[in-house]
This record gives C-alpha cells, structure tokens and sequence, in this order.
C-alpha cells in the first residue's frame, strides 16, 4: 500500500469533519428558543370559553326540543272548512299543496308531526326528507311548504286557499 497519497484523503477528511464541528457550534449557538407558552396557553383558555358557550347553546336548545310543542293558536275547524271547502283536520299537512299521505308519513317519520313544527323547518331540512324517499320524490319542490304550514297554523285559512288557487302545485 502506497501511503504518499495518504495526504490527499486525509486532509479534506480533516477540514470537513473540521468544518462540520465549527458548523455545529456555530449553528447551536445562534439559535434562539422562542417561548409560545403564554400564547398557548390564551387561546387554550379562549377555547375552553367557546366550548363552554357551545355546550350552553346546546343545553338551551336541548332544553327548547324537550319542551312540548303547545298550540298557541287555537284551531278553528268551521273556518278551516269555510275557506278550503273541505273538512280539515288539525295538524294534517297534506293540506299544504304538494304533500300527499307517504310523504306526510315520510315527514312524521322525520319528526315532523304539526303544521307548526313544519313551519319552522328550513326549505332545505324538507329537502332532505323528501331526497330520503329516493328518485319518486325528486318532482316535488318543497320551496313553499313551511310558508303554507305557518298559514294553517295561524288559522289564515282565506290566504291559503287564495295562495293554493294561484299557484299550480306550488308554482305561479
């Protein structure tokens, strides 16, 4: 083994290890820790706050959905059938043009039992009830549905039947 060449490995062997030392240091020394720990611990309390609002929200309108569903409005059947021409009963959604007895069925399966309660339902909550009876009820547009319920809850039975006259199956 020819060991006059020996230098030429040894000595950027050395200035590298050399350097990689220096670099560390170097490196090692020039950094700072910065400290997030109050930060952290500010928007752990804000959430614990936000949480604590949520769960409040939440008990509130647990408490709101327990509570029984009372008539404030009286029902009167002589005006119902005066107006619509036909005897109603109350609570019976398929007053409102455009629900016929499986979809009633699909919307008490759905808790929605009242005209009241259907009133207060979103458009597109009536949407995904009607989407849960598959593509025989893709026809039916729900966009009127609660504004007919609120009528036959607050007894405008001349309205509705004014409205239902109008429109064609919920349509101008």
């Amino acid at each position: 083994m020819d060991f006059s060449n020996i230098w030429c490995w040894l000595i950027p062997l050395l200035t590298g290890l050399i350097s990689a030392i220096i670099g560390y240091y170097w490196g090692k020394g020039s950094s700072t820790t910065i400290d997030n720990s109050a930060d952290l611990k500010l928007l752990q309390d804000k959430n614990a706050k936000l949480q604590a609002d949520l769960d409040a929200c939440n008990g509130k309108l647990s408490a709101k959905a327990a509570a029984p569903i009372v008539a404030a409005i009286p029902f009167n059947a002589v005006a119902a059938e005066a107006a619509m021409g036909k005897k109603i009963k109350q609570d019976d959604l398929k007053v409102v043009e455009g629900i016929g007895p499986k979809i009633e069925q699909m919307f008490h399966d759905g808790g929605i039992k009242t005209w009241k309660a259907l009133s207060d339902t979103a458009v597109a909550r009536c949407q995904e009830i009607l989407d849960g009876g598959g593509e025989r009820y893709k026809v039916h547009d729900p966009a009127s549905w609660p504004m007919q319920a609120k009528m036959c809850y607050e007894g405008k039975w001349a309205e509705l039947a004014k409205w239902q006259d109008e429109h064609d199956h919920g349509k101008l």
